[in-house]
């Protein structure tokens, strides 16, 4: 019987570390293929298509494929498709547009997509607002709950100076005008007004109230929505009614800014907002 051959050793690569050396043994022929084969591969897709970042984008490939001109053609495709209910929704009275069987159901969630995008931000997921952000669920409206009214505060705005439509009302303040002793006075008698902080009115409260508040907020101070003055008779207080927050307003006065949202949003969705706000409860 022949002698098997010994096999042959081995060489090393001339590295060594702690006594350990590095073999010298070759790649498998079939992963140096594979590893050219992907690399060959990866320079002709950054041909073929967007790979390589440039100062102003990148490179557009030669194939021009865009991820989000698929993304537009698909928008598009869905916009076009909704169109005739876009058109009837601008047609139809605010009014009318919740008890229309052929848009309602589709203005009322396509308002409830608009007020999370933009809204939610300040009214709450669940429009109840939070301190400075009036609820909407709710029935007490600065400037009036009946739907026409919303969608005038969501198209123009309030307090928005970009917009000369925009609703404004602009309170005093009555830390410029009135003593520190008065603007005490002034604080328990509007407290008292809603009776819900212990707050007791005087007769020099009631004095400079009348002197000072009620031409706005009314004699008895249940507010006046022509002009955008709140009803201090109720248990709904924008910024607080506990006797610090009542002090904060009366002396610095408050004026929270909305933004209009014409221009920023279609007409179509303004309405589909306004109405989906409307049919939250607390409209009127």
């Amino acid at each position: 019987m022949a002698k098997k051959p010994e096999k042959e050793e081995v060489g090393t690569t001339g590295h060594e570390w702690d006594g350990i050396k590095e073999y010298n043994n070759p790649l498998p022929r079939w992963w140096l293929i594979t590893m050219w084969l992907t690399i060959i591969w990866g320079i002709g897709y950054t041909i073929a298509y967007p790979a390589w970042p440039l100062i102003n984008g990148a490179t557009p490939g030669l194939l021009g494929y865009s991820s989000r001109a698929d993304v537009q053609a698909d928008i598009d495709a869905v916009n076009a498709q909704n169109a005739p209910l876009v058109a009837r929704i601008n047609d139809l009275e605010l009014a009318a547009i919740a008890d229309d069987s052929e848009v309602g159901g589709f203005a009322i969630n396509g308002g409830r997509a608009v007020f999370q995008t933009f809204c939610a931000q300040c009214h709450g997921s669940g429009a109840n607002g939070s301190v400075g952000y009036p609820s909407l669920i709710d029935d007490d409206w600065l400037w009036g709950g009946s739907i026409e009214d919303i969608y005038t505060s969501i198209n123009n705005g309030i307090r928005y100076e970009s917009d000369p439509e925009t609703r404004f009302s602009e309170m005093p303040q009555f830390g410029e005008i009135l003593a520190e002793e008065e603007v005490g006075s002034l604080v328990q008698y509007v407290g008292s007004l809603s009776g819900i902080n212990g707050a007791v009115a005087t007769p020099e409260g009631e004095t400079l109230y009348l002197d000072s508040c009620a031409a706005c907020h009314g004699d008895n101070g249940q507010g006046d929505r022509f002009v955008g003055a709140p009803d201090l008779t109720d248990a709904i207080w924008l910024y607080g009614s506990d006797p610090a927050s009542l002090e904060e307003t009366i002396t610095m006065a408050r004026s929270g800014v909305m933004p209009a949202w014409s221009g920023r949003l279609s007409e179509s969705q303004i309405r589909q907002v306004a109405v989906y706000i409307h049919s939250l409860g607390g409209g009127e």
